[in-house]
């Protein structure tokens, strides 16, 4: 199905995405009238027929047959609506990458391990297959890698909330990690947020696969009216899964045939429980894919951690600094606290409000022995607020309310002993004080490393 149809183009939004699909446009469409739509200024663009900027943005939506939606654009907005209502087509980058692919499309989503996982499945398919393409949220513009490939070629596509909403494809194998809540201030339910997550199965055919941990409740639920080959992943043993974890070490078990081992948990370069299901799916996709467990476990073995994800900065003065600015739920932060146990002593947390419930997170930490929390407006107060309610004085952690990085880590130098960790985990997103969730780890980063000098 071709997503441009007609003789013009809007794309609204130009940020990283809307600049790719410009670019994109320009070399396959340049047939068509192309508009650019942005609610920031926007300096003058000469292959543009008209840049529209400004609060009154989207009131171009009406003068143009297709209009291609950035992520960050919600679907229902009164002006996209109407012009939905009033003929126009409503597309977006991912759905362009879906309708003009020619390879075949893994399809990664969750809450939390999105990256990982999809960075580790390209990894591992890097090992047979010679064209493995990485795309999507995880900062690549799908559209960008579009020019040269063929039949042959294997992408390997994160994909968001937000690029799944809208989204008129599924990918060949779809994996589905845990859901849980987040970006509430944008779906409003958590329901609606869980309703566009499923969108990557809804095209979905007897041909395709899904995978999936059956543990999760909501994902279970979202699988369960699939049509496609389902398979199973477990932290424990089961016998409907295709890989599963087992007194420590790692299998794979297809239909009747006896469990085959695959690697030891403590082989996996990765901290975290969270890690174990990520690598599982890793390893199913892999192998349903034809490669060999040799090659699977070679490319694990050299795996590394993400920028932002329980990222090692280093140890100073004796305090082991750890970066997991992208635990932008609760669930993560609880996650990296369990991954790197009881020597954790500080923890900076907090960020902007989504509507999240840290009652969990709070629960938690009252069973942690915690010296030093230090928070960000404006989740920080109810952070604490959730932890403090049932938990006497006497056994709470000191509190610092920041409002930089550079005081927030001045702190932990100060209050940190030798011998245990900092850990940046946010429980929140980063807007407001930061750019985003890169920006705030990059800067613990550097002050880390720049006060580590300094008396």
């Amino acid at each position: 199905m071709k997503e441009i149809l007609g003789d013009s183009v809007l794309i609204l939004g130009y940020g990283r995405e809307g600049k790719s699909t410009h670019q994109y446009l320009l070399e396959h469409y340049s047939d068509k009238k192309i508009g650019i739509a942005d609610q920031r200024e926007i300096k003058p663009i000469d292959s543009v027929a008209k840049l529209y900027a400004g609060k009154d943005y989207l009131k171009a939506v009406i003068n143009y047959d297709v209009i291609v939606r950035s992520p960050g654009i919600s679907l229902q907005l009164p002006e996209l609506q109407a012009a939905i209502n009033s003929g126009r087509k409503l597309t977006s980058a991912t759905n362009i990458f879906f309708s003009e692919c020619p390879g075949m499309i893994i399809g990664i989503t969750g809450t939390k391990g999105k990256s990982t996982t999809s960075s580790l499945i390209a990894h591992i398919l890097g090992k047979e297959y010679p064209d493995v393409r990485l795309v999507g949220n995880i900062g690549l513009p799908a559209l960008d890698y579009l020019s040269g490939a063929d039949k042959k070629t294997v992408f390997v596509a994160e994909l968001s909330s937000h690029q799944l909403e809208d989204i008129h494809y599924s990918p060949h194998i779809a994996v589905i990690l845990a859901i849980v809540p987040e970006h509430l201030d944008r779906y409003g339910d958590f329901s609606s947020y869980v309703k566009a997550k499923g969108q990557i199965l809804r095209y979905q055919t007897p041909n395709d696969i899904v995978i999936f941990n059956p543990s999760h409740d909501i994902v279970a639920q979202l699988v369960s009216t699939n049509p496609a080959k389902k398979y199973r992943l477990s932290l424990k043993r089961r016998k409907d899964a295709f890989s599963f974890l087992d007194q420590g070490d790692i299998f794979i078990q297809k239909e009747s045939n006896r469990p085959q081992f695959v690697l030891h948990r403590q082989e996996i370069p990765l901290l975290g429980e969270g890690n174990i299901e990520n690598t599982l799916a890793a390893i199913t996709v892999s192998h349903l894919l034809n490669v060999s467990l040799g090659e699977i476990r070679e490319a694990i073995f050299e795996f590394r951690s993400l920028k932002h994800r329980l990222e090692f900065v280093g140890e100073y003065h004796g305090i082991r600094f750890y970066n997991d600015s992208l635990a932008t739920v609760p669930e993560a932060t609880i996650h990296a606290l369990k991954a790197l146990g009881d020597d954790v002593e500080t923890l900076i947390a907090g960020g902007h409000d989504r509507g999240l419930d840290f009652s969990k997170l709070g629960e938690f930490l009252r069973k942690r022995k915690l010296r030093s929390l230090v928070l960000f407006p404006p989740t920080g107060e109810k952070i604490w607020q959730a932890m403090a309610k049932t938990i006497p004085k006497e056994r709470l952690p000191q509190r610092y309310d920041v409002s930089s990085m550079e005081e927030a880590v001045r702190i932990a130098f100060q209050t940190t002993p030798s011998g245990k960790i900092c850990l940046l985990s946010p429980a929140s997103a980063s807007f407001g004080l930061f750019r985003d969730y890169a920006e705030k780890g990059n800067q613990f980063k550097k002050y880390v490393k720049n006060l580590s000098s300094k008396d």
